[in-house]
């Protein structure tokens, strides 16, 4: 027979499934496949809330075989939808042995290719029946789909409302690997994402790379997902998914795939221990932030003063330049607009950002939108301290500390703007 045209109905494929060790294995393609489930957990709820079905494959000598040589067969898409059937099954149907009454949620992984011909198969009922016969909803079904392959086309979305037309959930895979992009989940507006697990293994080692996660994450809020990371082993890593406000966290550092499901009421212990030593953690990061930012808001504040009693700004900042990661300091009016020019730090950073100097002429520039403006005009007489951004004459990041001051010409806004690269990040 032709593999496209091979029967992948519920009753065809219920043929291979046989008992192993207590729980539903099936036979394809020539190899025996079973489930493991690997927990996924919310952060802020410390327990489980679905498993990650995975298969796990072997020949007939009990060898491994790697699962998506297993699943694809000879590569056509009949066979690609007779692999993609089998471990739904096996794992649906172990999955509710397992899972009870419990409102968890069971993820699956699916082939792009079976994933957009849904709009054309899903009149064989082949979920509907597979969920029926297992006792599951379709809303404790998550589907998940490599970013990468989400396609902007009538396929691909038709594939999508026949999912949502279930009650299944959409989660996107792997987000963050190779060219990402936003654009895929505005357009699929799935409910879960998951991080690829090279995006949270760099952030444990690079504060900027903690910072880009966060953002990434609050992005992906904004878009109506949850964030799940996915591919946690340490400690540091975790520590990532907590700073970030991932919601749902998965890893073997919480839990490895195993055949059986973990207690919903149970929590991990590396689950308590991250949330025993975070607090301690958190302090410690503050208390080293503190120590590093202080002398520019004592300066800034220095300089406020001297500017309230007449002093120029050069004169007002010379201060806040000889602090070692003192760039730049600027003044700026009521309105927003910056008087006069820049008082740069007696150092090389102009020769060693070169490249910029089209942007470093900010006479009359006006920074309304700045929060180092915007902060300093509702609380004057405060320094603030801004968060690490971009700055406009380097290719760096810079924080920026302001204070508004009444000066003998009226309100101004004195800012001078700090290195934030290498060891201040």
């Amino acid at each position: 027979m032709d593999s496209s045209l091979r029967d992948s109905s519920f009753e065809t494929l219920s043929a291979g499934l046989h008992r192993d060790a207590g729980r539903w294995a099936m036979d394809l393609h020539g190899l025996v496949l079973r489930s493991v489930f690997q927990p996924v957990y919310s952060l802020s709820h410390g327990r489980a809330v679905g498993h990650e079905a995975l298969v796990r494959a072997a020949d007939a000598n009990g060898a491994p075989v790697e699962p998506q040589h297993a699943l694809r067969g000879d590569g056509s898409f009949g066979d690609l939808l007779h692999g993609d059937r089998a471990a739904r099954m096996i794992h649906a149907l172990n999955f509710a042995e397992l899972v009870g009454d419990d409102p968890h949620w069971l993820f699956f992984n699916m082939q792009t290719q079976v994933f957009v011909a849904l709009r054309e198969v899903a009149s064989d009922g082949f979920q509907r029946t597979l969920l029926s016969r297992c006792g599951l909803r379709g809303s404790q079904v998550v589907l998940e789909v490599l970013e990468q392959q989400v396609a902007a086309d009538a396929d691909f979305d038709g594939a999508v409302h026949a999912v949502r037309a279930s009650g299944a959930l959409i989660a996107i895979d792997d987000f963050g690997a190779g060219h990402s992009n936003f654009d895929r989940v505005w357009r699929l507006t799935p409910e879960i994402v998951k991080l690829d697990r090279a995006l949270v293994h760099r952030a444990a080692f690079e504060a900027q790379g903690q910072r880009y996660v966060a953002n990434v994450v609050s992005l992906l809020h904004q878009c109506g997902a949850l964030v799940l990371m996915e591919g946690i082993e340490t400690q540091d890593e975790a520590f990532v998914a907590l700073e970030a406000n991932a919601d749902l966290v998965q890893g073997d550092l919480f839990g490895p795939p195993r055949p059986t499901l973990v207690d919903k009421t149970d929590t991990p212990p590396a689950m308590q221990t991250l949330w025993e030593h975070y607090e301690t953690r958190r302090a410690g990061e503050q208390r080293r932030y503190h120590d590093l930012i202080r002398p520019y808001i004592n300066a800034i504040g220095f300089a406020s003063g001297l500017l309230a009693d007449g002093k120029p700004l050069e004169a007002a900042v010379a201060t806040f330049l000889e602090l070692p990661l003192a760039e730049v300091c600027y003044l700026l009016g009521a309105d927003a607009t910056q008087i006069g020019d820049n008082v740069w730090a007696p150092d090389e950073l102009l020769d060693q950002q070169s490249a910029f100097a089209p942007m470093r002429d900010t006479h009359d520039a006006h920074w309304a939108r700045r929060p180092y403006y915007r902060r300093a005009m509702e609380s004057v007489g405060r320094v603030q301290v801004t968060r690490p951004y971009r700055t406009l004459h380097g290719a760096h990041l810079c924080v920026t500390v302001s204070v508004a001051v009444r000066a003998g010409v009226g309100l101004r806004v004195v800012c001078g703007d700090l290195s934030w690269s290498g060891e201040a990040a």
